[in-house]
């Protein structure tokens, strides 16, 4: 994910184990590093579509001026908590030290470190594939499958080792190098194509047996899905629903949700094989996120 930093915010704080430290004030520093996606601001360099820092910096003051810690980690997850809280931040990496430690011997500084993730509903993931492509492996054949804003890969090398050749297509050079390298070293049949999809949304037309898309969400670039499909091909698409907006504002934006059964509605002509919306994992997690899935084949 994206990340906007933050580095070396100075202030005056009130911790330390000693009742002078937490009473006198003491220069702290910190650097931040927040996971924010900038997709939605990027494209309308809008500040309300991302995270203001001012606001971030001006609330980490105004806690250090008015609080009084024993533990400068007590602090840390202080500071955290308030920050994954109020704002849209997949992930906090949090580093404050003490400038000046009262301490009879010469050193930089002494501090913590921590990192913490956010439970906002956007979903996160490891390496893992995702689960409505594996658990419905069986309903689709082999042949020639595209990875739409792919990433760094990870249901493109899935469907590599399960015998797919896969074209994985993506906006972020850096992750198609990490996915071109990854399947490089592990002899997967995976060619990568760096293209801006919102700048040339076409798709050569009956070139895949397979088309999958997760977490991305390009109204005009369905028809193209659906006519690059061979005859008796399968689309598998999943992304977030309105649900999500609105429990825990992500995406924020109408372009990057769902309404209800819009999925289905975007897929019309095609024969539905397995279709849902709610919750991921079918809401065993209060913060599992809300999502639409479909499994759809064209005629043929």
């Amino acid at each position: 994910m994206d990340r906007l930093i933050i580095e070396r915010l100075e202030f005056q704080g009130f911790v330390g184990i000693e009742e002078k430290e937490r009473t006198v004030p003491q220069t702290l520093a910190i650097d931040l590093e927040l996971f924010v996606d900038f997709s939605e601001s990027s494209c309308t360099d809008n500040l309300k579509d991302t995270v203001d820092y001012a606001v971030v910096a001006e609330r980490i003051l105004s806690i250090a001026r008015q609080e009084q810690f024993v533990l400068i980690e007590t602090l840390c997850e202080r500071l955290a908590g308030v920050i994954l809280s109020e704002h849209t931040v997949g992930k906090v990496d949090l580093w404050l030290r003490k400038l000046h430690p009262p301490l009879d011997m010469k050193l930089g500084s002494v501090g913590a470190r921590i990192v913490r993730h956010s439970e906002y509903g956007q979903h996160t993931h490891d390496n893992s594939p995702a689960g409505w492509l594996t658990s419905n492996r069986s309903m689709l054949k082999g042949g020639r499958a595209l990875d739409v804003a792919s990433g760094k890969g990870r249901n493109a090398l899935y469907l590599a080792k399960e015998r797919f050749a896969v074209d994985a297509w993506d906006h972020n050079e850096e992750a198609l190098a990490a996915l071109a390298a990854t399947a490089r070293d592990s002899g997967l049949p995976v060619t990568t194509r760096l293209v801006d999809l919102e700048e040339d949304p076409s798709i050569p037309a009956e070139t895949f047996d397979l088309v999958i898309v997760f977490y991305y969400l390009q109204r005009n670039l369905i028809p193209g899905i659906i006519k690059a499909l061979r005859p008796g091909g399968i689309v598998v698409y999943e992304t977030f629903l309105i649900d999500n907006h609105l429990h825990y504002n992500h995406p924020r934006r109408r372009e990057f949700y769902l309404e209800h059964n819009e999925l289905l509605a975007l897929f019309q002509g095609l024969r539905i094989l397995a279709y849902r919306e709610g919750r991921d994992g079918q809401g065993e997690d209060p913060q599992t996120p809300f999502l639409a899935s479909i499994i759809a084949q064209s005629p043929g």
